[in-house]
């Protein structure tokens, strides 16, 4: 086995971001309550082992859509926003519910990048989110879209949870996907792009293969974004993982050392200044 594989069983605070392609069935766009079962089962199975663990959950917005029958080429920022309202309610009410079936507790920490960049407002996150832990709750994550505008905004997902990995202290995160991990190139254009198991470094070179999308038409993170989430997490100093969210029980493959997905070595970098990097990150539609 793998030895960075290896040593993901003893992880104890883990980051898992989902997004909302994973959440919802492509041909209607309504929600996949049996994924959210089992994503339910396997983070309270991860709680069980005494692990903490957040989940960062796309899918407000798609959500909200849906429940107001608005098609994406109403794209404004008032509409967008409303959506947003609506669909975050829906979208942990669902939680509540399934999560209540196994005697788990949860709760919504909403963010904009002011929570990351403002000492006070961090300070605050990061006092919420370690009492949260420690009373054994499981925090689900999401950019606060009602309030967040491009200026304001974190831009996806990835990157969010990548900065709260930081923020916590965390020592994984696993980014669960619409594509196997890393490849040479995008592998539905290319059929000869390659799959990447292992990062040890993250150099330009690696981040130069982030420029293809992952093809989804429902979330905004394609690799790239997934790419600079690796460089905030490694730099933070967490190994991460992006895998395939087809099967959601891939979760606990990956925590008992199997091979699943593609490894990013962390890379502790004291000298990563986390807030000036959330500056220069900019909104857009999650």
């Amino acid at each position: 086995m793998n030895p960075l594989r290896e040593k993901i069983k003893d992880k104890k605070r883990i980051v898992i971001k989902i997004g909302s392609s994973s959440l919802q069935h492509p041909e209607t766009g309504d929600l996949d309550y049996v994924k959210m079962d089992v994503l339910a089962r396997e983070l309270c199975n991860l709680r069980n082992q005494g692990k903490d663990v957040v989940l960062v959950s796309s899918g407000a917005i798609a959500c909200g859509r849906k429940a107001m029958h608005i098609g994406k080429e109403k794209n404004s920022v008032p509409v967008k926003q409303a959506c947003a309202a609506v669909g975050q309610a829906r979208l942990m009410m669902t939680y509540q519910k399934i999560f209540a079936e196994y005697n788990q507790v949860i709760a919504q920490i909403l963010m904009t990048k002011n929570t990351f960049v403002d000492d006070l407002n961090r300070f605050n996150a990061q006092n919420t989110f370690s009492q949260l832990l420690e009373m054994g709750v499981i925090p689900i994550v999401n950019e606060n879209d009602t309030i967040s505008t491009y200026e304001m905004g974190i831009g996806d997902n990835d990157s969010l949870s990548a900065i709260v990995a930081a923020l916590i202290n965390a020592d994984l995160l696993i980014l669960l996907s619409d594509i196997d991990g890393l490849y040479t190139d995008n592998p539905r254009t290319n059929k000869d792009a390659k799959f990447i198991d292992t990062v040890e470094v993250l150099d330009e070179h690696i981040m130069n293969m982030g420029k293809s999308e992952t093809g989804s038409n429902v979330g905004t993170g394609g690799m790239n974004t997934k790419l600079i989430a690796a460089k905030i997490s490694t730099n933070a100093g967490a190994d991460m993982i992006i895998a395939n969210s087809s099967d959601i029980r891939i979760i606990h493959r990956i925590m008992d050392g199997r091979d699943y997905g593609t490894i990013f070595k962390a890379n502790k970098n004291e000298h990563f200044d986390l807030n000036e990097y959330v500056k220069n990150l900019h909104g857009s539609d999650n």
